[in-house]
């Protein structure tokens, strides 16, 4: 009797679909129409680069060591032989003739190559910590920024998706006294970069990680299940690796970003009606963090909230949109330990006509003074974090920038 097996690349009751037969790509197309023809206006599409499997199905080569069950099997299903085939029909049969928008997960994609050639087309453990500085931040920005505007590609704006912690936490100081100002920072950062934005459900409140305090049977997440599981099987009799352990999944869970929104202060955070029960736990914080509060009118005096502080971010982007969106990017004082600085212009370095912006991030939980670049003239400082939006800074040559500030400065 011959033995059948399925691939599953994820989980274990999530089997991958067999994209060679044409049956199931036909079926695949008609879910889409289905949804496209009820009102969707377009997909994003999970880990799409993954349909297409050498179908030889070899085994990857151990190059962990001989010591490893297993080893990583990439260049058998990633970015396989038929992709490109998949995704053209996809278009031709489901996209194309319903104009609709697409945005495509894909692992696995670092050459630039890669990506404008998809862009472009015609018609151990697994959780690890790894210490950033605002320097690689501003490395990869750049890298992308201009590699997109020198071979004509486009952008995915974003550093939130449903697989990552909660950016306010991942990337400032999320704490009570200076949660809103990393959450203004951020949102200052990305509505001033090209592409199109994407904005993480939360993230226009400054939602947050889950409280480390949560016992990890919390965590709901295959990955963090399976990763928990582990690390209690490995070291069982070693508390602090175990604690270390503990410490990596409160940073790095998925779960942070599945909380369920929080609308308002009632019970549940107003997700579900008091006495039904979430897929999972609501963060405690959902009392002073929610939708309700935020877009709540506030006077003069006020400071102005998260949901307000991207409104205005996105007002202005519009409004200035042949620079801030499709302008030109030019990073400044690429080594700086604690700013990251950039230049958005509608035209070139070296022409002088065009809007010119200055964008300032102080990623540091201490005040910082920054020289402004003796060629960058600011004309006025327009936007900030603190203080209603509204920045108090004279036109020197040197700026202070408190904890966690961000400003953006209109240069002649």
């Amino acid at each position: 009797m011959a033995t059948l097996f399925r691939q599953t690349i994820g989980a274990k009751s999530s089997p991958d679909l067999n994209w060679e037969n044409p049956d199931v790509r036909a079926a695949v197309h008609d879910v889409m129409n289905f949804w496209i023809d009820r009102g969707a206006c377009g997909y994003r599409m999970d880990v799409i680069n993954m349909i297409s499997k050498v179908q030889s199905f070899p085994d990857a080569e151990p190059i962990l060591g001989s010591d490893a069950k297993y080893h990583p099997g990439w260049k058998y299903f990633v970015n396989g032989p038929r992709m490109h085939e998949f995704l053209q029909e996809i278009n031709r049969k489901v996209l194309a003739p319903r104009n609709a928008i697409t945005v495509g997960e894909m692992p696995g994609v670092s050459d630039i190559h890669e990506v404008i050639h998809v862009d472009n087309e015609k018609g151990k453990v697994r959780f690890t910590l790894q210490d950033w500085t605002v320097s690689d931040v501003a490395q990869i920005v750049n890298r992308w920024q201009c590699a997109m505007t020198e071979h004509d590609g486009w952008n995915s704006v974003f550093i939130k998706n449903h697989d990552n912690p909660r950016s306010v936490s991942c990337f400032t100081d999320d704490s009570d006294a200076f949660r809103t100002y990393g959450a203004k920072l951020l949102s200052l950062m990305q509505t001033t970069l090209s592409g199109t934005l994407f904005v993480y459900q939360g993230e226009e409140l400054g939602m947050r990680n889950m409280p480390r305090s949560w016992d990890p049977d919390e965590y709901k997440d295959i990955e963090a299940i399976n990763f928990w599981k582990k690390s209690r099987a490995l070291y069982a009799h070693d508390p602090e690796k175990l604690a270390y352990q503990k410490t990596i999944l409160q940073r790095k869970a998925r779960d942070h970003a599945r909380t369920p929104m929080q609308w308002d202060s009632s019970p549940n955070a107003g997700f579900c009606d008091d006495g039904a029960t979430p897929w999972m736990r609501v963060n405690d914080d959902y009392r002073n963090i929610n939708a309700e509060m935020q877009i709540a009118p506030k006077s003069e005096a006020d400071e102005i909230s998260v949901f307000h502080f991207w409104q205005h971010g996105l007002a202005k982007r519009k409004a200035h949109a042949k620079s801030l969106i499709y302008g030109y990017f030019q990073l400044v004082e690429p080594q700086h330990e604690h700013v990251f600085a950039y230049v958005r212009a509608e035209k070139k370095q070296g022409e002088d006509s065009g809007e010119k912006w200055l964008v300032a991030l102080n990623f540091s939980g201490k005040k910082v003074e920054w020289d402004v670049p003796a060629h960058l003239k600011v004309q006025s400082w327009v936007a900030g974090n603190y203080i209603n939006g509204k920045v108090e800074k004279g036109r020197t040559m040197k700026v202070e920038l408190k904890a966690w500030e961000g400003v953006l400065g209109a240069c002649q």
